[in-house]
């Protein structure tokens, strides 16, 4: 019995260092990122990326944050987006979800087969731009940035993954009591989807936070650039700096332009936020995770 508790105790901490392990690899390039951010860019290139730097320098975040009121123009345009467009598109997707999810859909199939043709086969990058600038007059205009995306596939499969679980005599037994279609999906389906809508709405909050193609396709207006946008007009301008030396004239000394920190200050100023909010749903994405697992 003694020998069996001691395996046990040692397969555990074999367990907690695996993870332990993994989980630093997961966060040193992360640590990284931040300390190259805050490197100078002399130490980079003479010594390399290094955990911990010799000096803090802030030169990129102030190359960066020259116009704070850009910067924070593009931080709110994005946010709007993303909370905007998750909201709408999460609604949407379970819609579409708890349709094709119903086995009393006459034309539950073909609404599947219709939302799978579109995981397989795009119309184009042509005529999405026709559609959207001439059709749909969104150019220049924040709904440019939210409608293209509402509704994905892949999140609208993953939706009904879950709801397909739900027992069906309960949305019966709602119907015995009175309430219409709309009620059963507001006051039944959407409390006990918690976890899955947490799960897809972090994907679409992501994919909306980092989406920069569609502000390059239909977006002009200086007031409405979002932020991954703005920072890759931004990586654009240092390399082209970093690359023409020569032709640049004047009092700019470029032997000491953080270009390498740079990109690692852009990274952190894109990635903090959502970093910050990941933890806060961190519990129902785990859970809609491991929802309609097999159990034993």
């Amino acid at each position: 019995m003694l020998a069996v508790s001691r395996k046990a105790r040692v397969a555990q901490a074999g367990i907690n260092l695996f993870f332990l392990v993994l989980s630093a690899a997961f966060v040193l390039p992360l640590l990284l990122v931040i300390a190259i951010s805050l490197t100078e860019e002399q130490e980079l290139l003479s010594r390399g990326y290094q955990l911990i730097p010799e000096r803090l320098d802030f030169a990129a975040y102030r190359i960066i944050l020259q116009s704070p009121g850009q910067l924070l123009r593009a931080y709110g345009v994005t946010v709007t987006v993303t909370v905007v467009g998750t909201v709408m598109g999460l609604l949407m997707t379970t819609m579409v979800a708890f349709a094709i999810s119903r086995r009393d859909y006459r034309y539950r199939r073909a609404t599947t087969l219709y939302v799978v043709f579109t995981m397989l086969f795009s119309g184009g990058l042509v005529p999405f731009y026709i559609l959207v600038t001439q059709y749909l007059n969104l150019k220049d205009t924040i709904w440019a940035l939210i409608i293209p995306s509402l509704i994905s596939p892949f999140n609208v499969m993953i939706m009904k993954g879950f709801l397909e679980k739900i027992p069906s005599d309960i949305f019966e037994s709602g119907k015995m009591d009175g309430a219409s279609e709309w009620s059963i999906f507001c006051r039944m389906v959407l409390p006990l989807s918690t976890p899955a809508l947490a799960t897809v709405g972090l994907f679409i909050s992501f994919q909306y936070w980092n989406d920069w193609w569609l502000g390059l396709l239909f977006i002009n207006e200086q007031s409405l650039v979002p932020l991954q946008l703005l920072l890759y007009r931004i990586m654009s301008t240092i390399e082209f700096l970093t690359n023409n030396i020569g032709m640049i004239q004047g009092n700019l000394d470029m032997s000491q332009f953080p270009s390498l920190s740079a990109r690692m200050a852009m990274a952190v100023l894109a990635a903090g936020p959502m970093m910050l909010v990941f933890p806060f749903f961190q519990r129902f994405f785990v859970a809609g995770l491991t929802v309609g697992s097999v159990k034993s």
